[in-house]
């Protein structure tokens, strides 16, 4: 099964600084049948002025990922943490027994980011903070682990949950498969350009809930930008 959750008939909020949607329930949106996939329980689409951004704010027990699209993310918390993560790179925050952070655009044009919040598999750990680049070339044709709760996924950022957050380039034309499994979940946004699966047109920022899919097969209409959230 695919659902299809177009980008306009998202819930969101504009507060002036901060455009958001939102593909699950969140803050003042809710929607009874939008609660979450499995683990994932939020997935924003924010664009933040520059000059602004979110005050320092606390967190307890949730693995928190960012996705910079455009521009770039300067974050701080009180572990002592300072990092400025730009687009097409990835930051994640495990927020354990209780994290307060800053997240501000610092920059001179507008921030888009994905911040995705998946529920940990253990509650009540130490937490933490880490970001490192993915080059898109890396990405090519392929998906690739960004973020992920199992050891052999190579360099992915850790992720304390059976989760995998994945990214991939295509050019268009271009065909991928990922081999997800009949009893796992998936969501995928493409974060630009618009792809086809098995026969489901997903454009630019809509979002594609997955299930009782053994293997995806995603071929791309036009160069696209693709994360795809693996859990369970």
């Amino acid at each position: 099964m695919i659902e299809l959750r177009p980008f306009a008939k998202l819930g969101g909020a504009d507060h002036g600084w901060l455009r958001a949607r939102h593909h699950f329930s969140f803050a003042n949106y809710y929607d009874p049948a939008r609660l979450g996939w499995g683990r994932l329980l939020v997935w924003n689409d924010d664009r933040i002025a520059p000059g602004t951004g979110f005050p320092a704010h606390p967190h307890r027990d949730m693995e928190i990922i960012t996705y910079v699209r455009k521009g770039a993310i300067t974050h701080e918390d009180n572990l002592g943490n300072k990092g400025r993560t730009e687009a097409g790179d990835v930051q994640i925050m495990s927020a354990g027994t209780g994290i307060r952070h800053s997240e501000y655009n610092l920059e001179p044009d507008a921030t888009e980011i994905f911040q995705i919040w998946i529920a940990p598999e253990r509650e009540g750990e130490a937490p933490r903070w880490g970001a490192r680049p993915f080059p898109k070339g890396e990405r090519a044709g392929q998906f690739v682990p960004l973020a992920s709760g199992y050891e052999d996924d190579g360099e992915a950022l850790p992720l304390r949950a059976p989760a995998r957050v994945l990214g991939a380039t295509l050019k268009a034309g271009e065909a991928v498969t990922y081999t997800l499994g009949q009893e796992r979940l998936a969501y995928l946004v493409p974060a630009a350009g618009a792809v086809e699966i098995d026969g489901v047109k997903v454009a630019a920022r809509d979002g594609a809930a997955i299930k009782d899919v053994g293997i995806l097969t995603i071929r791309a209409m036009e160069d696209s930008e693709l994360v795809l959230v693996d859990v369970a």
